[in-house]
């Protein structure tokens, strides 16, 4: 990571978010983890995979001065390439370097294949999890501080109206995840991040997202609309139940 570091001001501020994203999501899958009951082993795996999730990142806004993949490259797909070029693996079998490169090429695809290796899917939920408890963190404590300190690769350098597609109601009220490709706006941006809900797999990470009030912090960084409180509600609905039955 230090590699990418820049005495220019912008290119720092997000070489250092992601470089903080990384260690909280590590954080974030050992604790997620233990709760889970991993071994030792399993947890220094899952482990691993968070550490080298991003690490396409860095190269991807040096070159591209963007973290938008459709606006730049896969940075999942990146990242892989870099861990495979420097053999940063190389002391692992066989087996654990397939399930650590599929884990971080599938940690950002809108949905998992179906017909994947149950170790694999596993470790590739772990990720997706981890991974969204520490964005919804950083999105919502960025919708406070926004005003003062405006960042723009955090918004995909989206349009910033009072409008959102309506379509993206309709998929959330149907509990489809929005695809980022399909973005028009920042608003979208924020209706995608809420969709995530419909991805999360397990129980003590809907608990953490829930208690820590991710979803609610950012239907109110959205216009106050008939629609956005339509979605609140079945939101709510959602979460209350999964809480409910524990899963």
């Amino acid at each position: 990571m230090s590699n990418f570091y820049s005495e220019k001001p912008e290119i720092m501020e997000n070489i250092k978010l992601k470089e903080e994203h990384t260690l909280r999501v590590c954080k974030n899958i050992v604790h997620l983890g233990k709760l889970l009951n991993l071994s030792k082993n399993k947890l220094y795996m899952a482990e691993t995979i968070a550490l080298f999730h991003d690490i396409g990142r860095f190269e991807q806004f040096i070159k591209y001065n963007t973290f938008n993949d459709n606006k730049s490259e896969n940075h999942a797909v990146l990242g892989l390439k870099i861990l495979k070029k420097n053999r940063v693996l190389s002391c692992l079998t066989n087996k654990e370097k397939e399930i650590i490169y599929k884990s971080i090429m599938y940690h950002n695809m809108p949905e998992l294949p179906d017909n994947e290796d149950s170790g694999c899917l596993f470790y590739s939920k772990l990720i997706r999890d981890a991974d969204k408890m520490d964005i919804l963190y950083v999105v919502t404590d960025y919708y406070k501080k926004r005003k003062i300190h405006p960042n723009p690769a955090l918004e995909f350098e989206l349009p910033d109206t009072n409008e959102y597609s309506s379509c993206f109601i309709k998929d959330i009220l149907n509990q489809r995840i929005i695809k980022s490709h399909e973005l028009k706006g920042y608003n979208d941006m924020k209706l995608m991040q809420l969709s995530w809900v419909f991805d999360i797999n397990f129980f003590p990470t809907l608990n953490y997202i829930h208690q820590n009030h991710y979803l609610d912090k950012i239907i109110k960084a959205l216009p106050d609309t008939e629609e956005i409180r339509t979605i609140q509600k079945s939101i709510k609905n959602y979460v209350e139940k999964r809480l409910i039955s524990k899963i």
